[in-house]
C-alpha cells in the first residue's frame, strides 16, 4: 500500500506523486479506494485515478539511493540482450518498458548501445525502433534516478558516467 505524498513508478509513465487516496461509491461494486496520482516530469495537468487494488498497470516504490548506486556500479557487468529476431527483440523490449524495472531498462540501453556500435563498425545505422526503445528506457531511468538522487534529470547521464567503475 502506498501513502499520500509517496513518489511511485506507475507503469511506463515513470515517476508519479500520490496526491490523495480517496474512496468513492460505485453503483456496481460499492465503496472503492483510489490513488489520485500525478506525473512528476510530464504533463503536470494530468491527474490519474487508479484503484488501489489495480493489477492492470504495475505500481512500485522508487528505488533507494543505495539501489540506484548498485545498478550504476553494476553496468560494466550487465550482459547484452542477444535476440536476433527483430519481432522477438521488439516484443521483449516492449515488455521491459512496460515493467519499468531499472535493472532491465539499463540492460536494454546497454544492449542497444552495443548493437549501435556493431552496426556503425560495418557502416549501418541503428533501426528507428531500437532508437525509440532506447530513448524511452533512458527517460524512465533518468526520471527515477533524478528523483531518488535529488538531481536535475538532465544531469543523470553525466552522473551515471562519472560513477561507473572503470
Amino acid at each position: 500500500m502506498f501513502c499520500k505524498n509517496d513518489y511511485i513508478i506507475y507503469g511506463s509513465m515513470s515517476v508519479c506523486k500520490i496526491l490523495d487516496i480517496i474512496e468513492e461509491e460505485n453503483i456496481y461494486i460499492g465503496l472503492k479506494s483510489y490513488y489520485v496520482i500525478q506525473p512528476v516530469y510530464s504533463d503536470k495537468n494530468t491527474i490519474i485515478k487508479v484503484p488501489t487494488d489495480s493489477k492492470k498497470v504495475s505500481m512500485r516504490h522508487l528505488l533507494s539511493e543505495n539501489e540506484v548506486m548498485s545498478i550504476i556500479k553494476n553496468i560494466p557487468n550487465i550482459e547484452a540482450i542477444q535476440i536476433d529476431n527483430d519481432k522477438q527483440r521488439s516484443e521483449h523490449f516492449k515488455s521491459v518498458i512496460k515493467n519499468s524495472i531499472c535493472e532491465e531498462l539499463t540492460q536494454l540501453v546497454k544492449s542497444i548501445d552495443i548493437s549501435a556500435q556493431e552496426k556503425l563498425s560495418i557502416g549501418k545505422k541503428l533501426s528507428k525502433t531500437d532508437e525509440d526503445f532506447k530513448k524511452t528506457a533512458e527517460k524512465l531511468i533518468d526520471e527515477e534516478f533524478a528523483t531518488v538522487l535529488n538531481i536535475p534529470v538532465q544531469d543523470v547521464p553525466s552522473f551515471i558516467l562519472n560513477n561507473i567503475p572503470q
